[in-house]
């Protein structure tokens, strides 16, 4: 029997969500998958073809994209950032909305006006997606590549200005920053990569038809 597929799963927020997608396609994982306190990083199913590991959201893509899993759960910001050939996305899942915006503190917002700006200066974790917008706008961008606490950084002097994912805006608010632009609305996709498409079709067609349908589904509704 070929070994199971590996599935990337990004731990956090969008777990909750992505649960019940397993649950309506049959998969069931080991008790620990949906505990955060477990330290476990690999993670059997009640399907013998199908195994779950639990990763940060920027790492799915990376295992995904060099084989390491075969088919991953990714935010489209990830896909847009690292923009894997490697990588084929065919389902939009409808979850994990969120969007990428620049921010900047309230007090400078208020006599701020984005159309004006020649040259900016960001904290980010994503210096690709930074780059081309404001490349596109024709704003020379400097970015400062963050992995956190992104938003202490106007504060700090390192940087005027943050681009990040933003949902409710109350993390924003509550160190002093408003949105000023939005770059990407965001949502979670199902990733799949392109040889292990090919090779392991009989288990991998399978799932993205039960995603895609489940999609559909839920639109329809």
């Amino acid at each position: 029997m070929a070994d199971p597929i590996v599935f990337a799963v990004p731990k956090g927020r969008i777990l909750g969500e992505v649960l019940p997608l397993f649950a309506a396609l049959g998969i069931e994982p080991e008790p620990a998958f949906a505990d955060p306190d477990s330290r476990a990083l690999r993670f059997a199913t009640n399907r013998a073809d199908i195994s779950l590991i639990r990763v940060r959201a920027f790492d799915v893509a990376t295992f995904v994209a060099h084989g390491a899993a075969q088919v991953g759960i990714v935010g489209s910001d990830v896909l847009d950032e690292f923009d894997y050939p490697e990588l084929y996305a065919p389902v939009d899942l409808d979850i994990g909305h969120c969007r990428i915006s620049v921010a900047e503190p309230a007090a400078m917002a208020a006599a701020d006006d984005p159309r004006e700006w020649s040259h900016v200066r960001v904290a980010t974790k994503y210096p690709g997606i930074t780059r081309a917008h404001f490349e596109a706008r024709g704003v020379q961008a400097e970015c400062v590549k963050l992995n956190g606490a992104m938003e202490i950084a106007p504060v700090l002097g390192l940087a005027d200005r943050i681009v990040d994912l933003v949902s409710s805006g109350r993390t924003l608010k509550e160190n002093g920053l408003v949105e000023v632009e939005v770059i990407a609305e965001v949502s979670a996709r199902l990733i799949v990569n392109r040889a292990a498409f090919k090779t392991r079709a009989a288990v991998i067609a399978p799932l993205v038809e039960g995603f895609r349908r489940l999609t559909d589904g839920a639109r329809a509704a």
